[in-house]
């Protein structure tokens, strides 16, 4: 599957727009993570844990985006776009959500 921020694939022309597809998934850290992250941004440096669970939230939702891509019937995504918020009264929700066209591209 091509997938690109852009409005456009290079090398490629797109034949057919198959509609907006979305990908989301909200995802919690869990407690003890949470104990850990209090204590590092207390006292400055990155946050391992928060990072490894927002590398994983964002490829699930690509891997979803992609999945809706291919049940319409495309072979690209054109003009995705990645948002992430955080969630819940403590902050301990992540939600991620990506969205793009659905296509279908062929080599020029």
């Amino acid at each position: 599957m091509l997938m690109t921020t852009t409005p456009v694939l290079e090398g490629f022309k797109i034949k057919e727009y198959r509609g907006i597809v979305f990908g989301e998934v909200i995802s919690g850290m869990d407690v003890v993570s949470d104990l850990a992250e209090n204590f590092r941004n207390f006292f400055g440096g990155r946050s391992d844990a928060y990072e490894e669970a927002l590398t994983k939230a964002r490829n699930s939702a690509l891997k979803q985006l992609q999945k809706a891509a291919v049940q319409k019937g495309a072979n690209a995504i054109v003009g995705i776009q990645v948002a992430v918020n955080v969630l819940g009264g403590n902050n301990g929700m992540l939600m991620v959500s990506a969205s793009g066209t659905a296509v279908k591209a062929e080599k020029e």
